[in-house]
């Protein structure tokens, strides 16, 4: 069983169909780790597709925010502005799905998923540190995650922590993971390109990809909606 693993859409239907694309024939099911809104102009779209084909997926805190279950002061203003705007152009059926999904971690087939950390899930993991304490709550070998638009992966062992080497690894028995698949629509590590990864169960490997999108499309439809520009302009340098 293969699996395509997905965070941090963000309303960002251009990067969401070129990882489709490349993406194509190399898994079964599709496992999102949260923030399908927020950010980007095709939210609507982005939500009945998550609905439609994903096999589990747990809420992000734009999700929440989108859907008016987060305070939105703890939001800069820029994501304020997003936030709002989407929850304006969200049907009622959409909004009320992202009210109901599920907060992580939830397990899956032999894994773990949650969006920010384990024990809280706005909560970021970006250290070895911070990577030690989310092991200390894991319930499987393998977790994925997402929230900080940074792809990578952390392999904790009872000795430390140290970070994956590359793009890819596979799985040993003594070790538990950490995966980040990277943003799809919204990459913050300098890539522009958008991020994923690929789980294979059987072959015990996760291989983490990105893929090139047409960001100029998207940047179009954010600023003739009404979006704050910024949030197209940085599409082009992945931060």
């Amino acid at each position: 069983m293969r699996y395509l693993i997905l965070s941090d859409i963000h309303a960002n239907w251009e990067a969401l169909e070129a990882v489709l694309s490349a993406a194509a024939g190399d898994y079964d099911h599709i496992v999102n780790c949260g923030d399908l809104a927020g950010y980007g102009p095709d939210p609507n779209g982005v939500i009945e597709w998550c609905q439609e084909t994903n096999a589990i997926i747990v809420r992000g805190n734009h999700d929440k925010a989108c859907a008016r279950l987060e305070n939105l002061e703890w939001f800069n203003p820029v994501a304020r502005a997003s936030a709002r705007w989407t929850f304006q152009t969200l049907t009622p059926e959409n909004r009320q799905f992202l009210i109901d999904l599920p907060k992580g971690p939830a397990l899956f087939d032999d894994f773990q998923v949650f969006h920010g950390a384990p024990q809280d899930e706005d909560e970021y993991v970006v250290s070895e540190a911070e990577a030690s304490e989310a092991a200390e709550y894991l319930d499987s070998q393998i977790s994925f995650f997402g929230h900080t638009h940074l792809q990578g992966s952390f392999a904790v062992h009872r000795n430390g922590v140290r970070r994956t080497p590359g793009d890819g690894f596979e799985i040993e028995e003594s070790m538990k993971y950490l995966v980040n698949p990277g943003s799809v629509g919204q990459p913050r590590d300098g890539d522009p390109r958008a991020g994923y990864a690929i789980y294979d169960r059987e072959a015990r490997t996760v291989d983490c990809r990105r893929v090139a999108y047409d960001q100029a499309t998207t940047y179009k439809k954010i600023v003739t909606s009404g979006l704050p520009e910024m949030l197209g302009r940085r599409l082009f340098v992945g931060l």
